[in-house]
């Protein structure tokens, strides 16, 4: 009886330790499984919602002050530096390069023009004679900076013997929120028109502008590459600025094996596209050009909190033709009105500004739309209007949206319901006849669909290829379907392994009953 006993007693304890294993792995595998899952936690924004995600490849450089000892930049590398302004003692009066470019800013304040103060940092390019090349320029005011309207850059691209090749400004705006800004220059070699054709030495040259207190922004007048906006006119700075940090990303487009006409169709589909509507995919847009979030053609849902900048990107094929909405969710009070809350601007593959979009917000839900722009075509580069012009290549184009800072102080902290519809209409047609490489390779490329694109959403409109999404800037989300299968696996294997051994002690038990009755 004792040996007995102590034979039972040994089962249970075997019993109970294969028990508790179950309960362990089973335990194991849901936890893993609701891990994987993204819940609120997986969509929260950073300490820091104006930091900015610069290209795991970047290279530092230092900006110089002046031609002399500029740092060369190769087309297809990506660089990062910064732009001060100078100090309130700094000799005043508008720069000499800004009467060079192809727009010259205006501006009036209240007691007359405007005084221009701006910080320059110089860079060097060695181009040849066939490519165009292109260099955007995206400036990261800090947290928490005191800016107004005026705030910005303007960048430039000159040769060695001071002949302007374009111009281009962007300032902050009415929201006067810190947030990503972005201008550009390019060296072109369009047919009949412009100079800087030449092999050589070129400089781009980035000026920081600001507007004092009681002065407006200024405004300009002109063409260039692809924007006709001029430079501002600026004034003095406060002592103990913090630069600004600048990410400089510079691509090159080679010539064609063939000249092709450069009229520019006048007809184009111009009706405003109806938006996408279905089920809403979770994704999280990226901190910056280079961890943008892929999506495609469907509706997106998003969380962003005040004062933060969200980018996505979208394949967009030549012959295709984008167009965008944004809507915003309403917020639990009412508390006053914030103009230009809400921002979304479209930039082409080289970072170029298309169009944009931004609306006020009263606490209500608001919704802000692109208007429609021209399908993407290669000889949208002679047309006049810089929407136009800047739908030159196929590629991946980029859809920033920002919340203004203000935003928290009248409604709160957040975070703010986002949804993100995206229409790609159009028929692709065949590209250009490129005779080399572009720089970084395949770059005007849209390639095959990307493979991390996810299962599209449930379109009621839309054509055939549905939407699909991404989490390029977000490895949570990759780690969704990773971690789901395979807790989902685990869980599986562990329940069937179970019922299995449960099975054949049952029937060993059976077995023994049927063999000594009186056991």
């Amino acid at each position: 009886m004792g040996r007995r006993a102590g034979r039972r007693g040994g089962r249970r304890g075997v019993a109970g330790w294969r028990a508790a294993v179950r309960i362990t792995a089973v335990g194991a595998a849901l936890c893993a499984s609701s891990a994987a899952l993204p819940g609120p936690a997986a969509v929260a924004a950073p300490d820091d919602v104006t930091s900015y995600a610069f290209s795991d490849d970047v290279r530092t450089v230092q900006a110089a002050t002046g031609t002399t000892g500029a740092a060369g930049l190769e087309p297809g590398a990506t660089y990062r530096s910064s732009l001060s302004l100078p100090s309130p003692t700094a000799s005043e009066g508008q720069s000499p390069d800004d009467n060079q470019g192809q727009g010259q800013g205006q501006g009036q304040g209240q007691g007359g023009e405007t005084e221009g103060e701006v910080a320059k940092a110089y860079f060097r390019l060695e181009l040849d004679d066939v490519s165009n090349v292109y260099v955007a320029v995206t400036a990261i005011p800090r947290a928490g900076s005191k800016l107004t309207v005026g705030d910005g850059i303007s960048v430039s691209v000159q040769d060695a013997d001071s002949t302007p090749c374009s111009r281009d400004s962007a300032i902050v705006g009415a929201s006067k929120s810190p947030q990503p800004i972005t201008a550009w220059g390019a060296r072109e070699l369009l047919q009949g028109r412009g100079a800087c054709h030449g092999a050589g030495t070129y400089y781009v040259i980035v000026e920081r502008t600001r507007t004092r207190a009681g002065a407006s922004a200024g405004t300009g007048a002109g063409t260039n590459a692809g924007t006709d906006a001029g430079a501002g006119s600026g004034t003095r700075a406060g002592a103990g600025e913090e630069p600004w940090e600048l990410e400089i990303a510079p691509v090159s487009e080679p010539a064609l094996t063939k000249a092709v006409a450069t009229s520019v169709p006048e007809e184009w589909d111009s009706a405003t596209p109806t938006p996408p509507t279905g089920t809403p995919v979770a994704v999280r847009g990226g901190a910056g050009f280079a961890k943008a979030t892929a999506v495609d053609q469907g509706v997106w849902r998003d969380e962003i909190v005040p004062g933060q900048t969200l980018f996505y990107k979208v394949p967009v094929d030549w012959g295709r033709q984008v167009s965008a909405s944004v809507d915003l969710g309403s917020a639990d009070k009412d508390s006053g009105y914030v103009v230009d809350a809400l921002d979304m601007t479209l930039y082409n593959p080289v970072r170029a500004e298309v169009k944009d979009a931004s609306v006020g917000y009263g606490g209500r839900q608001k919704s802000a739309a692109l208007q429609p722009v021209p399908p993407v075509r290669y000889v949208n580069r002679y047309a006049s209007a810089s929407a136009t012009k800047a739908l030159r290549f196929a590629g991946s184009y980029y859809l920033v949206v920002h919340l203004a800072a203000q935003v928290g102080e009248r409604f709160g902290a957040g975070p703010y319901g986002l949804t993100l519809r995206v229409r790609v209409g159009g028929s692709v047609q065949a590209a250009p006849g490129y005779a080399g490489r572009s720089a970084p390779r395949g770059f005007f490329d849209v390639g095959p669909r990307d493979p991390e694109l996810s299962a599209g959403p449930g379109l009621t409109s839309g054509d055939a290829s549905g939407g699909r999404g991404a989490s390029d800037g977000d490895p949570a989300m990759k780690a969704v379907a990773v971690g789901g299968i395979g807790a989902g696996s685990v869980l599986l294997a562990v329940l069937g392994a179970w019922t299995l051994t449960a099975r054949r002690r049952a029937t060993a038990q059976m077995r023994a009953n049927a063999q000594n009755p009186t056991a």
